[in-house]
């Protein structure tokens, strides 16, 4: 179960897509071209980051929310819960969110 552990202060668990090996008319596409962005699912967030004043700042993300992130931020922060890979990025690393609303 994944809400076992859950992100601290700004960091967000991203479950990201499969990669595109074939363009909508059916062009394979090999693995020398090199997408600078991927799309991701947001599966958890921390509660945000706190001033030095205690407030917080809450949070863009929400569950759910699809985002866009550079690719090798997806790369370079992969972990593995419960044999299942998921990367860890924090909530500035992220290019683009599309909301669920």
């Amino acid at each position: 179960m994944i809400m076992k552990m859950k992100p601290n202060g700004d960091y967000v668990l991203l479950k990201d897509d499969a990669p595109v090996t074939k363009t909508a008319r059916g062009i394979i596409i090999p693995d020398s071209v090199e997408n600078h962005y991927t799309h991701a699912e947001v599966i958890a967030v921390g509660p945000g980051l706190f001033t030095m004043t205690g407030d917080v700042i809450p949070m863009r993300c929400q569950v759910g929310d699809r985002v866009m992130v550079q690719t090798h931020q997806i790369k370079n922060n992969r972990i593995s819960i419960d044999g299942t890979e998921y990367s860890l990025v924090h909530e500035s690393e992220i290019a683009m969110i599309s909301t669920n609303n």
